[in-house]
């Protein structure tokens, strides 16, 4: 079963995350196919821009918790979206919970309908946003990350748009997006790509420095007692000893 979709139209490729049974959550599968999209898309001339958006209800529940990809997997993905030379725009139109928000913030662009919601919900399953710190951290405002990294609440798009990270929302995303496509459309490939370069530096950086030690972080926690009771709780639709 294909879990990305691909369509082409004037220069933009969309990438469709077509996994709603599991709320698009980030299995081994999903990682590996929307890794081998993005570079038939990078090496695809006729590719200006990419769109990432989704089926169902959520825009990806973060990491698949019965099939999760190893880190350095996750890892490899969000660099790859953030060094494509060619600008990568996410279209959300639904919910964006734990590690699918790692996608959001390694896209250049993401917008959402008014409608969508977000939340890292790390925490509240005995683990935290270790891999997907790394393109959020550089780009995000650091309080509003402290704040909803360490309740787990949940947030709407007009909060996302103030903390950075979205950069636009509105009642129709395809309206809202609109614009966008078309400048991007009328923007040469080496121009974007050279754009694209001096924007994302310091989030490379961050790549370069943290990666190694925020991959050992995420693996020690997934495999830590307290963890794997937080994601049986989760799996059972049951609070996890620690709710008071």
């Amino acid at each position: 079963m294909t879990l990305v979709r691909t369509a082409h139209d004037r220069a933009v490729t969309t990438l469709t995350l077509d996994s709603p049974a599991n709320r698009n959550a980030l299995s081994a599968a999903l990682v590996g196919e929307l890794t081998d999209a993005l570079t038939g898309c990078g090496k695809d001339s006729d590719v200006r821009a990419i769109v990432l958006t989704h089926t169902g209800n959520t825009f990806s529940a973060g990491a698949d918790l019965r099939d999760p990809p190893h880190p350095d997997a996750l890892v490899a993905l969000l660099r790859q979206l953030v060094e494509l030379p060619k600008p990568v725009v996410a279209r959300v139109t639904g919910h964006v919970r734990a590690g699918g928000l790692g996608l959001l913030g390694a896209c250049d662009i993401a917008a959402a309908s008014l409608e969508a919601t977000f939340a890292f919900t790390e925490v509240r399953i005995g683990v935290a946003p270790a891999v997907i710190s790394l393109p959020l951290v550089p780009r995000a405002d650091p309080r509003a990350l402290a704040r909803y990294y360490l309740t787990g609440e949940r947030f709407d798009a007009t909060e996302a748009v103030r903390t950075g990270l979205l950069t636009t929302a509105g009642a129709d995303v395809d309206v809202t997006l609109a614009p966008v496509l078309d400048g991007l459309r009328r923007s040469s490939p080496q121009g974007l790509a050279e754009a694209k370069s001096l924007l994302t530096a310091k989030v490379l950086e961050a790549f370069d420095r943290d990666a190694a030690d925020l991959t050992a972080l995420s693996a020690r926690l997934f495999s830590s007692a307290q963890a794997r009771e937080g994601m049986t709780a989760f799996l059972e639709r049951r609070d996890p000893p620690w709710v008071v």
